[in-house]
């Protein structure tokens, strides 16, 4: 019965690829609601060891595409230095890449070259951000952004670091970045910065926040605005810039003066005083205020005191979880944040890690005692 069954099936398969047309032999039909496949793309795709499945969940609609250049796409790439394994990779996380026309990526590779040191690191950029390369329909804005750039006397790696991270700021058009960046030269100028030392202070800002192109000028103006009614001086608004690097385009006067209330508020400090625990903790300014009430509190619930926070307000830019866990730990070594200083909870994990060394070894370590007799190894 079943050798039957399998019979009359395989031959109602056999009827049924005979009435399909030849047209329709290089498609694949996903559904009656979906457009379907190309399956040149999709064998070609294969043939390079893609995970079409992968595609499949986040891009279908690229299969779907008539026209496709997977074989041009892996030669350009294999052309830079890659290899099986990462030309596969590149078009799993960005298939959009095979719809690109050859001669647009050729002039595209050739753009990008022309900031970077060599095809081979050009190659390990596009396998990080391949998305950032294979946008290729603003290539007149990209090539006016990078000479202007390059005019600027920026470093080639700080404008490849900018085309990868913050690819919107090479497609918009040159005019809008050359505000910006005139914008920052009065404002690091106004700040009593040296005209000698204008392209490190960009280059650092630039590298820091990629995205600091995209910022309003508008934004930059008034937030420094506020900060000067706050009485802080030229060179401390220098300091604070710098710090803040391009996140100060990012506040708005009226969360920074909620914040800076709070924080006068709650340590019971002056004005003078706050401006120095801003100048120490510059996050401040940018912490919400719910932020800032629940880690606050957060201190004041472990028995923290408000004196400790005004010595040490870097504490603030911790979450509670993360406080918490550090007191915990320095408790088991006998340390109480209670009565020391808080100095030894702030900063990176690096840091806390450091410190928290130190006071275990300190209470491994015997006390040397200066009167007890030697003894030498024999004995």
């Amino acid at each position: 019965m079943l050798r039957v069954t399998t019979a009359s099936l395989c031959s109602y398969c056999q009827r049924i690829r005979l009435l399909v047309p030849n047209s329709a032999s290089a498609f694949t039909v996903t559904s009656p609601n979906k457009k379907p496949e190309n399956q040149l793309t999709v064998d070609s795709l294969y043939e390079l060891s893609v995970d079409i499945r992968k595609v499949r969940k986040f891009k279908a609609w690229v299969l779907s595409e008539n026209s496709s250049y997977v074989s041009e796409t892996a030669d350009v790439l294999r052309d830079m230095g890659a290899d099986t394994a990462v030309i596969a990779l590149i078009l799993e996380t960005h298939p959009e890449a095979v719809l690109c026309r050859p001669e647009d990526v050729a002039a595209q590779r050739d753009l990008w070259v022309s900031v970077c040191p060599n095809k081979r690191e050009l190659m390990r950029i596009i396998e990080k951000f391949p998305a950032s390369f294979f946008t290729l329909t603003h290539y007149s804005n990209q090539r006016d952004n990078i000479l202007y750039l390059q005019s600027l006397r920026l470093s080639n790696r700080i404008i490849g670091k900018l085309m990868a991270s913050a690819p919107q700021s090479f497609s918009r058009p040159v005019v809008l970045n050359k505000e910006v960046i005139h914008t920052l030269r009065e404002t690091y100028l106004d700040l009593g910065g040296d005209e000698g030392n204008l392209r490190i202070w960009l280059q650092k800002l630039l590298s820091q926040n990629p995205f600091i192109l995209l910022r309003p000028a508008e934004a930059w103006r008034d937030s420094l605005g506020f900060l000067r009614e706050q009485g802080f001086s030229t060179e401390e608004l220098l300091g604070l810039v710098s710090s803040l690097r391009a996140s100060i385009a990012e506040l708005r006067p009226e969360c920074m003066q909620q914040a800076l209330a709070f924080i006068e508020e709650a340590l019971e400090c002056s004005k003078d005083e706050l401006k120095v625990i801003v100048i120490h903790c510059p996050a401040i300014l940018y912490y919400s205020l719910p932020t800032l009430v629940a880690r606050f509190h957060g201190l004041m619930d472990v028995g923290v005191s408000m004196e400790q926070v005004k010595e040490s307000p870097n504490v603030l830019e911790l979450t509670t979880q993360i406080v918490l866990y550090r007191i915990q730990k320095l408790a088991s070594y006998g340390y109480d944040v209670r009565s020391g200083s808080l100095d030894v909870v702030v900063g990176t994990k690096n840091d806390f890690e450091m410190s928290y060394g130190k006071l275990q070894l300190r209470q491994q370590r015997p006390l040397f005692n200066p009167v007890a007799p030697l003894r030498s190894a024999e004995d």
